[in-house]
Parts: C-alpha cells; sequence; structure tokens
C-alpha cells in the first residue's frame, strides 16, 4: 500500500507519507513534527494518532516506542460559556 493512502491523524489528514518526509527532514519528535504537520491538535487531541505517530518515530529513530515521548495536553485554564462566544462577548 502506497504511504499516501495511509491516514495516520484522520483529524489533520496527516498521511504516513508525510511523517516520513517530516522524520527526514530532521523532525526526529513529537513536539516538532506535531507543529509542522498539526498531529494531535484536531477534536479527539491526538487519542487517535499519538501511539501510531509514536511507534513511527521510534521506528525511524531504531528506539524503543517507550522512550518517545508524546504530546504536552494544554487544556483550557477556564471553562467558557457557549453564549458568550456567540454574543462576542470581550470580558474575561
Amino acid at each position: 500500500m502506497n504511504k499516501k493512502d495511509i491516514i495516520i491523524c484522520r483529524c489533520e489528514d496527516v498521511s504516513l507519507a508525510d511523517i516520513h518526509e517530516a522524520l527526514d527532514m530532521g523532525y526526529r519528535d513529537f513536539e516538532s513534527i506535531k507543529r509542522i504537520l498539526r498531529v494531535g491538535m484536531g477534536p479527539c487531541q491526538g487519542q487517535t494518532c499519538a501511539h501510531l505517530v509514536k511507534n513511527e518515530i521510534a521506528r525511524y529513530n531504531k528506539v524503543n516506542p517507550e522512550s518517545v515521548k508524546i504530546h504536552k495536553t494544554r487544556p483550557l485554564i477556564s471553562g467558557v460559556v457557549l453564549k458568550d462566544i456567540a454574543k462576542g462577548d470581550d470580558d474575561e
């Protein structure tokens, strides 16, 4: 199967070929790949793709997958009320 046809991150439509291209360009950890390809930044926040990307990084770098750190989760500091978004309030 063609690497372009294997989708690793469904949320951001990132293929296995995209991951390998980033690795070939010198991006060797999850955070740097996340910054250029947006893996782990879609609606699932990496719940689907993080382990797949982690395994590809480990395979490429010839290390144990357990030694590859995945992305940092950055949850909201405070909740946002949807009606405030709809109204366009600028207050904190």
